[in-house]
């Protein structure tokens, strides 16, 4: 099967090509895991790649694309997922283990001193 027109052409409008790019860096592929859908040469990606740029091409705004791919593939799909009741540990996590270190690191030093 022949890839999609817009998987490998960029969009004739430079500001709407940046935007697609941008949202485009933070979606997951869903085949490669590791990859972009920027970066992935896969053929799903590719397909997720001219997606994303027909509908910025049709108007419609980044974080909509990216509400729908999410609904569509789950929250896994984006490498920003949102901070709720679900996610909120994922973010506090590196906060609160830098917290736990210097409080560690804190202990040790004054420990050394007496």
């Amino acid at each position: 099967m022949a890839p999609e027109p817009l998987s490998y052409t960029q969009l004739p409008d430079p500001a709407q090509e940046a935007a697609a790019q941008a949202l485009m860096q933070t979606i997951r592929c869903v085949v490669c895991q590791g990859q972009s859908i920027a970066d992935s040469d896969a053929d799903l990606a590719g397909d997720m790649r001219a997606l994303v740029r027909q509908k910025i091409a049709a108007g419609e705004k980044p974080e909509a694309i990216r509400a729908w791919l999410i609904q569509r593939y789950g929250r896994w799909v984006s490498y920003r997922p949102p901070v709720d009741a679900v996610t909120w540990p994922l973010w506090a996590a590196p906060i609160l283990l830098l917290a736990v270190g210097g409080l560690l690191a804190r202990s040790a030093f004054r420990r050394r001193r007496t």
